[in-house]
């Protein structure tokens, strides 16, 4: 565990010195990249700062979100982007530490991505302005990404629940609910949707990668968080729809993997390390009762391919996309190959969010096992004096080819999820007590709810805090907890009726 917080110290560190308050790190130039310009690394970062007990660093993290952090300038801010990272992040320091300046800030940009709802179908618009107050379609076209109007929710939701101001959830889940009510390929979607119609672009891709991955994902979530019937529904239509469509076993290996269905209802071996969260979250979803047998055993089999992933690469990092070999006679060597164009790697958290999921589930050690493996790839391949950088090819350990990039979720993800996988206490950050959104950022399950105005007055009492940060030079103990066997969501159609009033 010390050796992923010193690897977090490290990246921060570097941030700190050659890109502070910008939002993200160029390791290699050791300088800096803009995107919304919201110091995206200190926000996304927050949480994992606290977890990991690097407590001087929270507070100058904390410090400069009270006196820099503005959402007054920027035009084109991607909803999904700033939901996940930003208020994400924001929400879960709130949660966290119970300062108030968090929520503060939350609200604050609550406020300023609402205009992304101003559609005749209350599908959001993909970009904000910040400027002028309004939404906008992307410049690449007209529509919106399935995935990205569809992973607002549990942040959103959150943030009503905080503030008592239910404008944000109500937004946010009329989405849910006009996805609801949209045909569906079995229960698969598109990956793009119109705002102003309300339609899927009906020939698109349907893929669990990118524009696609977190849909699915954050049905399940939405039902654990909220009790809502049809966000239940919906995922385990989806997932037999995916079972029945997209899922593949290679000849030799027998490796579990998930293609795409192309335009005229092709099918296409590619998969992307993307679609390794899918793992995790069949596997949680068991855990919670939905098709126990079944999802478990997909879980396991398809956390395992992407295992393949890097055990097969020569620096034993993932690349961005594989591609299987659909013949029956295909050798071992022959099933599974990449596209040079495929070859990078992002320091994607994917797998590692699934080998964390796993062990926290089943107790099964060999997941910190391969975790610690993957790891180790990571310090010798993408570790530099500036930071840590993506690489552009992990099939030459001899030039991996540096990127000059060490992207937010590197700190905010990754590395959370290694930290977390090699931490044996199953009540620190449990799985009962807190959803992750699709960023890593925590959600909990339950918690006091009063008025905004008292948060903002500095006398007033903090919320329950369900986390003490631990300190991070602290070993702990090997007690692993089963929780497959929790069944608190078991019924599909239960209402939830107490959580809805959190």
């Amino acid at each position: 565990m010390q050796a992923v917080v010193d690897a977090f110290k490290h990246s921060w560190n570097n941030y700190k010195k050659y890109a502070w308050g910008y939002d993200e790190l160029k390791p290699l130039s050791k300088t800096f990249s803009m995107w919304f310009n919201l110091g995206l690394t200190i926000v996304d970062s927050l949480d994992t700062l606290y977890i990991m007990g690097l407590l001087n660093e929270f507070e100058e993290a904390k410090s400069w979100v009270a006196n820099s952090l503005s959402f007054d300038r920027g035009s084109n801010i991607n909803l999904f982007e700033c939901t996940i990272r930003v208020l994400g992040g924001l929400l879960s320091a709130f949660h966290l530490s119970g300062d108030s300046i968090f929520l503060k800030k939350a609200q604050e940009l609550g406020d300023k991505l609402m205009p992304a709802f101003d559609t005749s179908s209350g599908v959001p618009f993909s970009d904000v302005d910040f400027s002028s107050n309004r939404g906008h379609n992307p410049a690449w076209g007209s529509e919106s990404s399935t995935s990205e109007v569809s992973t607002i929710q549990l942040e959103f939701i959150d943030l009503s629940r905080v503030t008592n101001d239910p404008k944000y959830e109500k937004a946010a889940m009329r989405v849910t609910k006009h996805l609801h009510n949209l045909y569906k390929k079995q229960g698969l979607v598109p990956i793009y949707i119109n705002p102003s119609t309300g339609a899927f672009r009906q020939s698109a891709t349907i893929t669990f990668g990118a524009r696609g991955d977190s849909y699915y994902e954050y049905l399940l979530k939405i039902w654990m968080l909220t009790g809502d019937s049809d966000a239940a529904s919906d995922y385990i239509e989806a997932m037999k729809g995916m079972e029945e469509l997209l899922l593949r076993e290679t000849s030799a290996s027998k490796l579990l993997y998930v293609g795409e269905l192309l335009a005229g209802n092709n099918f296409s071996p590619k998969m992307d390390h993307l679609v390794c969260f899918l793992g995790g979250n069949l596997a949680l979803a068991a855990s919670k009762g939905l098709e126990r047998s079944k999802f478990m055993t997909f879980g396991r089999r398809l956390t395992d391919t992407c295992i393949e992933f890097y055990n097969r690469m020569k620096t034993g990092l993932s690349p961005e996309i594989v591609h299987f070999n659909t013949q029956k006679n295909s050798t071992i060597q022959q099933e599974m190959f990449v596209k040079t164009a495929d070859s990078h790697n992002l320091q994607r958290p994917e797998t590692i969010e699934s080998l964390f999921y796993l062990y926290r589930l089943t107790g099964n050690k060999t997941y910190q096992d391969v975790g610690w493996k993957i790891f180790q790839a990571f310090e010798k391949y993408t570790k530099v004096e500036g930071g840590y950088t993506s690489i552009g090819n992990v099939q030459n350990p001899a030039n991996v080819q540096p990127r000059n990039k060490m992207e937010s979720f590197w700190l905010s993800e990754t590395l959370k999820y290694f930290y977390l996988l090699f931490t044996d206490d199953p009540n620190y950050v449990s799985l009962n007590e807190y959803i992750f959104n699709t960023e890593a950022h925590l959600i909990p399950f339950s918690y006091s709810s009063p008025r905004l105005g008292d948060y903002f007055n500095d006398d007033a009492g903090k919320i329950r805090v369900t986390i003490k940060p631990k300190n991070s030079n602290n070993n702990n103990n090997n007690n692993v907890n089963n929780n497959s066997d929790n069944d608190n969501y078991g019924n599909v159609n239960d209402d939830h009726e107490d959580d809805n009033n959190k």
